[in-house]
């Protein structure tokens, strides 16, 4: 998050924040609630500090506590930048929306981008971008004629591809991603975009930019940031042309027909459910891979690879 917002405008406020925090540090999470309580009796309308009490009142066995303060958030932030909507479901007191609010995962990635690669490949052993573009390899050995890159954040997936593609396009909804990517000087072109909005606001046909134009469309690791599958398979498939390969990653939920919200404030799709939408928007499975995606607190996280054809 933007670090201007971690401050209340009041100092005292934000002394005893601080305090706060390092109570819950020590796991001292109803003390940590106290004092939060009393930052915010100075600056009641702080949304960041909301969310702070939100989350010491949770780990100290008071939901509603949480579920009110959460609350004040989102009437006090009407983009919820905070996701506190995402927030409030998983504490049951709202349905799990089919998507998050776009300027909370802009905002996390804006705030991530520096530390993005080397928190992702070394801390977390990310290896989708590589796994990815070897399912790709093993079915289309040969050149595409152009890639986009979907959620293509600092480029991990685009070196991957980048010497077996004449074009690779790149599109983010994080400006701070995308200059990380830029500085990698892999792509023809970078554009923000975003995959919850249909296709004459999503970003990916602005400048005259055509459908149909990719015989390859990807993402790596961008759609555990949506909920329902559908608004995005629907610009993949307006992107690709005729026969186009659709590679892509999910976090696993295992069995079902729909998608979970995880507490990491990500979302796990069922195989059904990416079988379904795949089927709504003219894309064919052409096979599916099961594998570990990343390490979570020590854990692995399991997920599915996908690569779909367009049909023709």
């Amino acid at each position: 998050m933007h670090p201007t917002q971690f401050s209340s405008g009041d100092v005292i406020a934000d002394r005893r924040a601080d305090y706060a925090r390092m109570l819950a540090d020590n796991g001292e999470h109803e003390a940590a609630v106290e004092l939060m309580e009393q930052a915010l009796e100075l600056a009641p309308d702080w949304p960041a500090g909301l969310v702070r009490l939100a989350d010491y009142a949770e780990k100290a066995g008071v939901p509603d506590k949480a579920v009110a303060a959460l609350r004040k958030v989102l009437e006090r932030d009407a983009e919820d930048l905070f996701g506190a909507r995402l927030k409030l479901a998983l504490l049951g007191a709202e349905e799990v929306p089919d998507a998050p609010p776009s300027a909370y995962v802009e905002a996390l990635f804006d705030d991530y981008a520096d530390r993005f690669d080397k928190a992702l490949v070394e801390r977390l052993d990310y290896t989708v971008p590589g796994k990815l573009a070897a399912l790709v390899a093993e079915h289309h050995p040969e050149r595409f004629h152009t890639t986009v890159d979907l959620g293509c954040g600092t480029g991990l997936f685009g070196a991957e591809i980048r010497e077996r593609t004449a074009r690779l396009e790149g599109f983010d909804l994080s400006v701070n991603m995308l200059t990380k990517a830029e500085e990698k000087q892999l792509y023809d072109l970078l554009a923000k975009a975003d995959l919850s909005l249909d296709s004459t606001a999503s970003g990916l046909f602005a400048d005259d930019l055509p459908q149909a134009r990719a015989d390859l469309v990807s993402a790596a690791d961008v759609l555990m940031y949506l909920g329902d599958l559908g608004n995005a398979f629907s610009l993949a498939s307006a992107l690709a042309a005729p026969g186009a390969l659709f590679a892509f990653s999910v976090e696993d939920a295992g069995e079902g027909d729909g998608f979970q919200l995880a507490p990491s404030l990500r979302y796990a799709h069922s195989e059904a459910h990416v079988r379904a939408r795949l089927t709504e928007n003219g894309f064919e499975l052409i096979t599916l891979r099961r594998t570990t995606i990343r390490m979570d607190g020590g854990k692995p996280v399991l997920g599915i690879l996908f690569l779909a054809s367009r049909r023709p």
